[in-house]
């Protein structure tokens, strides 16, 4: 492949900042047709990895976004009414599966049960798709590959992979980046200079830290870049902090408070 067929792949690659060997495990699982699992906290990057390495290799992406209604149905496929004619009509799963691709399931423990069994066949030496209402027995292309993700310390105990779906995977685990990582993110994303990346990233790490207070999650990676955003736009640094890293992350008054106070002191208000 030329230099400027090398270019124009890479103006196209949705920016990532590696933190370990995620990129080579994700490659040669790719290439051995192997499934991958990603764990991780909510905006710490999971899904941008995903696109990221579906641009990399070259591979269409088919995203789906699980939630409590999602069925087996609505990843494979069903009959509709057209005109008077019935037809069926694939859907996100199986399009990955004709024609090759990468079929992201994020947040997948949000989906129904029956969404996980509909995996089983994709996800070990078969790689094959039953389609029950049409008949059809679609085997995988060397190009498909299934990567699902969830945030394992925000989910009940009853919404968990079963260890038969886990150990069909190859898992990696993420997390917040390093502070240097970060800051190379906000800079990058965020429009931050280094000054401001790295007072953010500082005041990420202290509200990381707190304890005693009713946070379901920590201040994601991406929170970090929208306040970053905001500021490098010309708002005032602690009006940015509070639209952008506090008011999402609680609805409780003195939650609120206690973390404009460590807002203020970041920002030397």
């Amino acid at each position: 492949m030329n230099a400027p067929v090398h270019a124009a792949i890479a103006a196209n690659v949705p920016y990532y900042q590696p933190v370990a060997d995620e990129c080579a495990v994700f490659e040669n699982a790719w290439r051995h047709q192997l499934p991958v699992l990603i764990k991780g906290p909510t905006g710490c990057g999971k899904t941008r990895f995903v696109a990221h390495m579906a641009a990399r290799l070259g591979l269409p992406l088919f995203t789906v976004s699980c939630h409590d209604d999602l069925s087996a149905a609505d990843l494979v496929g069903r009959h509709l009414i057209a005109g008077g004619d019935t037809r069926w009509c694939d859907g996100p799963l199986t399009r990955a599966v004709r024609e090759g691709g990468i079929c992201y399931l994020d947040e997948v423990v949000e989906a129904r049960k029956d969404t996980t069994v509909v995996l089983h066949p994709l996800t070990d030496d078969r790689r094959i798709l039953p389609i029950e209402r049409t008949g059809e027995e679609l085997a995988a292309p060397p190009g498909f590959m299934l990567v699902v993700s969830y945030n394992p310390g925000y989910q009940h105990v009853l919404k968990t992979l079963k260890p038969s779906t886990r150990q069909r995977f190859v898992a990696l685990s993420f997390d917040f980046p390093a502070a240097e990582v970060e800051m190379a993110v906000l800079r990058h994303e965020g429009g931050a200079d280094e000054m401001l990346a790295r007072q953010l990233v500082q005041l990420a790490g202290q509200i990381r830290r707190l304890t005693g207070y009713d946070l379901d999650e920590a201040v994601s990676t991406r929170l970090l870049v929208y306040a970053a955003k905001l500021i490098a736009s010309g708002m005032d640094p602690r009006s940015a902090c509070r639209v952008a890293l506090v008011e999402p992350l609680s609805d409780e008054a003195d939650t609120i408070a206690a973390l404009l106070a460590v807002v203020d002191t970041q920002f030397g208000y």
